[in-house]
């Protein structure tokens, strides 16, 4: 039998909660939710009306009739034929497109940007302190060919002096 003692059920989830992955994860659901709410409004605010300066304001109301007679009912489900609602994919693909430019422009793309002038600086000061590096140890070699030299001229031959 060990002393050694298996952690329990309750200290391996406060492990797993207190680590960082988790924590980034919450975060992020929590970013995003708000965010979603800002496309949404953009997509309601901006972009249907501009279509709605073609068309309709409405996106969802754009569809076709692939087997009619198509017919809807007042709250908008079909009541007879097959409908594609081809609108509501539509402004689907413009959330998501208006998204995903967002985070990019917005949040990748500088954050990008940043971590390439970091990484820049960390290896310039890295190459400056090997050139200083190199440059000591150039130094003390010209120090000891000196030494030796002038061991050499005052006929010692490279030995101890006495």
């Amino acid at each position: 039998m060990s002393d050694t003692k298996e952690p329990g059920v309750l200290e391996g989830f406060k492990t797993f909660l207190t680590r960082g992955n988790v924590v980034d994860l919450a975060v992020a659901v929590v970013i995003g939710a708000a965010f979603t709410n800002i496309v949404n409004s953009v997509v309601k605010g901006v972009i249907n009306p501009l279509v709605g300066a073609i068309g309709t304001k409405n996106l969802d109301s754009y569809s076709s009739c692939l087997k009619g007679p198509c017919e809807k009912a007042a709250d908008g489900t079909v009541t007879s034929g097959v409908m594609i609602l081809w609108g509501s994919v539509l402004g689907a693909t413009l959330s998501f497109v208006i998204t995903a430019a967002v985070v990019y422009f917005l949040m990748v793309l500088p954050m990008s940007k940043y971590l390439a002038r970091v990484q820049a600086r960390r290896k310039e000061k890295e190459g400056a302190q090997e050139v200083l590096e190199v440059t000591e140890l150039e130094v003390l070699k010209e120090i000891r060919d000196a030494l030796v030299a002038q061991r050499a001229a005052d006929g010692d031959g490279g030995g101890a002096r006495e």
